[in-house]
């Protein structure tokens, strides 16, 4: 896949392009049939396949949120697209010099830059100053530039549509199961494995420790089974994301016991993914309490990532 940095960067295209339009910060499997819509439209009119998107989001540039709220960060959400088949996604840099251009000069500048067959949007999809462009509005300039608007409807599983912002309410009460479900995959955070106080080797649950990361999503705090990824390979693990409440009050990390593997990787970056929420994050009267809680995590964890009707929902 070509990654373009700015529309005054594409290249002078040889074909026609059909350009799936949207943020697409969670590439669930709404965004995920938007995409696909584009690609498959794409190969029926011999073009290219294109993807744009925004960063930062433009949530962050226009109103701030208090806490971290991101699905992906631009490199996942890069290499997502990439594994979904794009042939060139493009990165527009969302300022505030591009917040104030207006819904017109926005799609005059997509005619301008490429050469646009047709495009690919959601029906809420909004553009340009204050979100004053319409998918109406849309079709009339397809009308007037010469290209044709194709609007994919919203998906809905187990009665829920899908949408980054039920995403994130639901990772953030620890419903990553469901939230997977929306996304097709298990959701992942990425890090680079710092110090603990090595109580976890005392109590012979070693730990890879992460830092939560600034601008993503981390789940409730709780006990969850997953799966990590790091230098040697996809391992089970059983993780905690918390203060570890027994030893006092401390900053929030998240921990990852790999299970049956023993390896150091301080200062490796691995990726963690959580498939399950086990059970609340608990303050114990005592080190045997607690120890024998974590043996019960890790059986537990380990029934769960066994079972044969686990969907594999891993990024590739």
């Amino acid at each position: 896949m070509e990654v373009i940095n700015g529309l005054e960067s594409f290249p002078r295209p040889r074909v026609p392009v059909v350009v799936a339009l949207g943020t697409f910060d969670g590439v669930h499997i709404g965004h995920q049939a938007l995409i696909r819509r584009a690609l498959d439209r794409a190969r029926v009119i011999g073009g290219r396949g294109v993807v744009l998107t925004f960063d930062p989001h433009p949530l962050q540039v226009i109103a701030p949120p208090a806490e971290p709220f991101l699905l992906t960060t631009l490199r996942e959400r890069l290499q997502l697209f990439a594994d979904l088949g794009v042939d060139i996604s493009v990165v527009v840099r969302f300022d505030p010099a591009l917040q104030q251009i207006p819904p017109d000069r926005w799609i005059a500048m997509l005619v301008e830059h490429t050469r646009l067959a047709e495009a690919v949007c959601g029906p809420n999809y909004t553009f340009g100053h204050g979100r004053m462009g319409t998918v109406a509005a849309l079709m009339d300039e397809g009308h007037d530039h010469g290209f044709v608007v194709h609007v994919v409807p919203p998906t809905e599983i187990d009665g829920i549509t899908v949408s980054s912002t039920v995403i994130r309410t639901l990772l953030r009460k620890g419903d990553v199961r469901r939230a997977g479900r929306l996304l097709g995959r298990w959701y992942g955070i990425r890090g680079t494995v710092v110090r603990g106080d090595g109580r976890g080797v005392e109590l012979g649950f070693p730990t890879a420790n992460l830092r939560p990361p600034t601008d993503k999503v981390t789940p409730a705090q709780g006990i969850y089974a997953g799966f990590a990824r790091g230098p040697s390979g996809m391992g089970q693990a059983a993780m905690s994301v918390g203060t570890r409440p027994t030893f006092g009050p401390g900053q929030l990390l998240v921990e990852a016991h790999l299970i049956d593997v023993s390896v150091d990787l301080y200062g490796a970056e691995i990726d963690l993914y959580f498939v399950e929420r086990l059970r609340d994050e608990l303050k114990f009267g005592s080190i045997e309490e607690l120890i024998r809680q974590m043996h019960a995590d890790v059986e537990q964890a380990r029934v769960v990532l066994g079972d044969p009707g686990l969907p594999r929902a891993l990024p590739a």
